[in-house]
């Protein structure tokens, strides 16, 4: 098949969440004989040059860049609220990346034109009126979702119904769209079985797929416990998470751990937390090697209050064989079993209570952190998701296909 995916940004590098999901099926599609092109935009937010993407990376993607200022416009965010667009998607679209979408449909012809995430979703008329290629929409997250949790959780009044106008408006075109398609490939089996009670268009749970060979599980707990927590901290869910952990849940916990330490990496570090000044905390910023960074912590720590989608680090982890402790947001879409290969904490006192159990018993973190690792072996292997999908967009086109001749 020839694969051309539209792209939110850059699938490289793969430093953050949807890079990584969107590179994971990169590398998978290509592994298993497929043509894929990646066009993307590029933003002044992840803002990347192609100079730096290494050769082989970009001969074998072909990957193109297009530059899209995505920058929050103040008089144009105000308009909007005497609008129903959504601001969220209509940031996104931009006649050069058009121009460069039109002119790629012409060079080649393409099997599957996939779109990473709904903001992507404007250009489904330029790919029909362009290309005869079957058009699926990979959900990262059911958007509208991220941003209603996080409107219920804003105080400030003027603030929550900002959020909640722009709530509004995306899911109105977030649930418009998903029947534009010919397929939906969700990230988790969650947010497919949300798609399915919205559209008829056929939909598939694709979920964050890893090489298992590439992590080298440790489930050994050091004595002197350490938690950690890695992410980017520009998602909004993330910064959300950490805030909440460190006022609700560190100053108790660390009076009954006195040597307990935590390690907070990842891109994006705030202000608020770079200047933060507490004991046995480290604010540590990007790391040079992620999974050498959880190879040298013991127990992963992802206190997530909203979102949607799946949690990258959370596989991440459980593929290096360590004990997670998160919420029920933060399994969201996980095949996961409660205390078996994951601990589940939504309240601070339950989260104090797991973690100074957890440390206690090594053995039994160990044990979680195997039973871990063998889920991500067997559900969340790269090859098997990958086997899916083009099983999946095999089915698609065909359906299509019947369609088509019926309606001549």
């Amino acid at each position: 098949m020839n694969i051309l995916l539209l792209c939110n940004k850059s699938p490289y590098p793969p430093s953050e969440g949807g890079p990584m999901a969107m590179n994971s099926i990169v590398n998978g599609l290509i592994e298993a004989g497929h043509k894929v092109k990646i066009l993307a935009v590029n933003s002044e937010k992840y803002h990347i040059k192609e100079k730096d993407i290494p050769k082989a990376y970009r001969e074998k993607t072909g990957i193109e860049l297009v530059d899209v200022d995505l920058r929050i416009k103040p008089v144009e965010a105000f308009k909007n609220l005497f609008s129903d667009e959504s601001y969220h998607v209509k940031r996104f679209i931009s006649d050069d990346f058009t121009k460069k979408l039109i002119e790629v449909l012409k060079k080649d012809r393409y099997d599957i034109v996939q779109l990473e995430m709904v903001y992507m979703a404007p250009y489904i008329e330029t790919i029909r009126e362009h290309s005869n290629a079957t058009i699926v929409l990979r959900a990262h997250n059911v958007e509208h979702l991220i941003w209603d949790r996080i409107a219920k959780k804003t105080k400030f009044p003027p603030k929550r119904w900002y959020i909640k106008h722009l709530v509004n408006t995306l899911k109105k075109y977030e649930l418009n769209v998903i029947n534009k398609v010919d397929g939906i490939a969700a990230i988790t089996y969650r947010d497919a079985a949300y798609f399915r009670g919205e559209t008829s268009v056929p939909v598939i749970d694709v979920p964050y797929g890893v090489n298992p060979d590439d992590f080298k599980p440790k489930y050994e707990v050091k004595e002197k416990t350490t938690l950690y927590h890695i992410g980017s901290m520009n998602w909004m869910p993330n910064e959300e998470g950490i805030s909440w952990f460190l006022n609700n849940v560190w100053e108790k916990l660390s009076k009954r751990e006195p040597e307990l330490v935590l390690n907070l990496a990842g891109r994006h570090m705030p202000k608020w937390l770079t200047k933060l000044k507490k004991k046995n905390i480290n604010v540590l910023g990007e790391v040079p090697d992620a999974k050498e960074f959880i190879r040298n912590n013991d127990i992963a720590i992802v206190p997530l209050l909203s979102g949607s989608g799946i949690r990258i680090k959370i596989i991440e982890s459980m593929a290096m064989g360590r004990t997670v402790i998160t919420t029920m947001i933060g399994a969201e879409g996980i095949q996961y079993s409660e205390y078996e290969n994951i601990i589940i904490a939504d309240s601070p006192a339950r989260m104090i209570e797991v973690i100074c159990k957890i440390i206690k018993e090594p053995k039994e973190a160990q044990r979680i952190g195997q039973n871990a690792r063998k889920l991500v072996e067997d559900v969340y292997d790269n090859k098997k998701i990958i086997e899916r999908l083009l099983i999946f967009y095999d089915e698609i086109g065909k359906t299509k296909k019947d369609i088509t001749y019926i309606n001549k």
